[in-house]
């Protein structure tokens, strides 16, 4: 008789997102004449730029004739687009990644849970807390975490780096020593970033003690700082021990689309076996490969036109998170983020847990947010709040807290 892998039976609950979904469905069925505004879900709401609209019709047409069709992508994903992401992501700010160290995907979500095949069951992680909770869901899944304590919210196998109000949400190197380490900056959730000379310390901590740093750039667009920086391989000697995840979610829009990409140095081993192999290998059995017509739209994001109005989209969402940040100051709110990120963390008042302020929001204000408790236990007291939305639903949004 078929087995199953038990390690999904561990997992607390459903995924954070879904149980929003399932409560906001919930209040919309009992007040349907009531108007919801989600400041939620990192889901983008402007529509594709020109210039990436304009590509897609070029490449559908192309997939119309028969001397310009094209049928299953190459592995890494098509030479045009991985060229224009070396010159555009990382040749423009003095970092050595060629073409063939990218690996071109549906997504970075996918690539952030799917990377901790390449590694032993018996390394241990180590994870900024509270952050993107697919990191730690996917090594449950693959029973690398131990076991599940409840009542703190935390895993006995895992090494939690909190970031809190009085480290500036930025995680110190741990006292335990891990072999892979997730970081996240622009943070996901909390907004927070470090500077290059942090971030440098990390790198030089990897390669110290010989730990990978899975390094998730998907926010990277909204960094503002000038010592801020937009990759790990702007640090020196990151390319032996980093891989890096982006995405074309949040610059371009590309959420109803799918595409991103990771990269894995040629320089980056285990002994004498390589990382980038090893997912060269993976990829090719099992590639979530974007579509030639999607990988064209991505090469758009690159060009001028592109770069101008894509700019546009994140200084609106940048401004979105701004209303948001001002207005709740304005009421005697504690709020960070909002300055390199779209999103704003707010600190609750009072004695509320961040699931029984979610259910304040929506039943009072109609406004939906997201719990920090569903990024780890240190987000436990806070909330985050996007400015993906339209202008107008946050300014909305904004006016009914206010009403609270």
């Amino acid at each position: 008789m078929f087995k199953i892998n038990t390690n999904y039976q561990k997992l607390p609950g459903s995924y954070l997102f879904s149980t929003i979904g399932k409560k906001v469905r919930a209040y919309q069925a009992e007040h349907p004449e009531k108007k919801v505004i989600s400041l939620g879900i990192g889901d983008v709401t402007q529509p594709l730029a020109p210039a990436i609209i304009e590509e897609l019709h070029r490449a559908v047409d192309e997939m119309a004739a028969a001397e310009t069709f094209k049928g299953y992508a190459p592995d890494l994903g098509y030479e045009f687009l991985r060229t224009a992401v070396a010159q555009g992501d990382f040749a423009s700010r003095g970092c050595d990644i060629q073409p063939d160290e990218i690996f071109v995907s549906d997504g970075a979500k996918c690539d952030c849970g799917n990377i901790q095949e390449l590694f032993s069951l018996d390394n241990k992680i180590a994870v900024c807390d509270p952050v993107y909770p697919v990191y730690v869901d996917s090594n449950v899944m693959a029973g690398r975490t131990g076991v599940y304590d409840e009542k703190k919210g935390i895993w006995s196998d895992v090494i939690y780096m909190p970031c809190v109000a009085e480290n500036h949400f930025a995680p110190e190197l741990p006292k335990e020593t891990p072999d892979l380490i997730y970081l996240c900056f622009p943070n996901n959730p909390t907004g927070s970033v470090i500077t290059k000379s942090q971030l440098q310390e990390w790198v030089d901590y990897a390669n110290r003690v010989g730990a990978v740093i899975l390094y998730d750039a998907a926010y990277e667009a909204y960094i503002s700082e000038d010592d801020v920086p937009h990759s790990i391989y702007e640090c020196q000697g990151a390319q032996n021990c980093a891989i890096e995840f982006r995405s074309f979610s949040k610059n371009a829009g590309f959420t109803g689309v799918r595409l991103g990409y990771t990269v894995i140095p040629k320089a980056l081993k285990c002994g004498d076996v390589s990382l980038h192999d090893m997912w060269d290998r993976r990829h090719g059995t099992k590639y979530n490969g974007a579509p030639y017509m999607i990988q064209k739209a991505g090469a758009a994001v690159y060009t001028e036109k592109g770069k101008a109005q894509l700019k546009q989209q994140i200084a609106y969402y940048k401004e979105n998170a701004k209303i948001i940040y001002d207005g709740l100051k304005a009421l005697g709110y504690t709020v960070s983020g909002g300055v390199n990120s779209p999103y704003v963390w707010l600190k609750i008042p009072g004695t509320m847990t961040s699931w029984e302020f979610f259910d304040h929001l929506l039943q009072n204000a109609g406004v939906v947010g997201t719990p920090g408790s569903g990024f780890g236990p240190s987000g436990e007291g806070y909330f985050r709040l996007t400015g993906f939305g339209t202008r107008k639903n946050t300014e909305e949004a904004v006016e009914r807290i206010k009403k609270l």
